[in-house]
């Protein structure tokens, strides 16, 4: 059965995994690296998921926004990435500087990253570079807003959509936080909540 998303206690963390508590079962989520450093142990984390189905082994990964999920399900579409590979990229490169990277046709930087050859990137950037999504000039993806920052509202965006929300509705109320703001996760969702209440 497919697991489109996963919301629970931070259990456990490793640099590009984590187990997450969840009606009392804990599981595994293998998550890009920016992800896993933003997760705090015992706080709440929500993310998309991909469930990886192989004769050997089911192996679940975790996003923390859609658009993250979006670009590995087109990475693991072209021959000869895997979801390791697809993984790899989204931890060494942040979904803008990805994005831009494929439609600009930089192989260059695509092969910066471990485990991606001339011919893997040339192929990376001839499949989508007409598929992929960069995000537009102006937007928050493209400003100088430190990257915890980003990080954190978009941790607060993925658990006000696993708590129900529409996307822009999270987007929104993340924006509106402040963002030299350093509290907890838990903390940031429960103030975001507090502007969906006063309307």
């Amino acid at each position: 059965m497919p697991v489109a998303r996963l919301r629970g206690i931070v259990e456990e963390k490793g640099s590009d995994w984590v187990i997450v508590g969840v009606g009392g079962l804990g599981l595994v989520a293998s998550v890009p690296a920016t992800a896993a450093d933003a997760l705090v142990v015992g706080q709440p984390a929500a993310f998309f998921t991909y469930l990886n189905v192989r004769e050997d082994a089911l192996t679940l990964f975790g996003f923390a926004t859609r658009d993250d999920l979006v670009l590995f399900e087109q990475l693991i579409s072209v021959s000869g990435v895997g979801p390791r590979v697809a993984l790899g990229l989204l931890s060494t490169l942040d979904y803008a500087q990805l994005t831009l990277a494929i439609a600009g046709g930089r192989a260059d930087v695509l092969r910066k990253v471990p485990g991606i050859g001339q011919k893997t990137a040339e192929r990376l950037v001839l499949e989508l570079r007409d598929k992929v999504t960069p995000p537009a000039a102006g937007s928050d993806a493209g400003t100088s807003r430190p990257p915890s920052a980003k990080q954190a509202n978009a941790e607060v965006v993925a658990a006000l959509v696993g708590l129900g929300y529409s996307q822009s509705e999270s987007t929104d109320a993340a924006e509106r936080l402040p963002q030299d703001d350093d509290s907890p996760l838990e903390d940031r969702v429960r103030t975001a909540l507090g502007f969906f209440a006063r309307g």
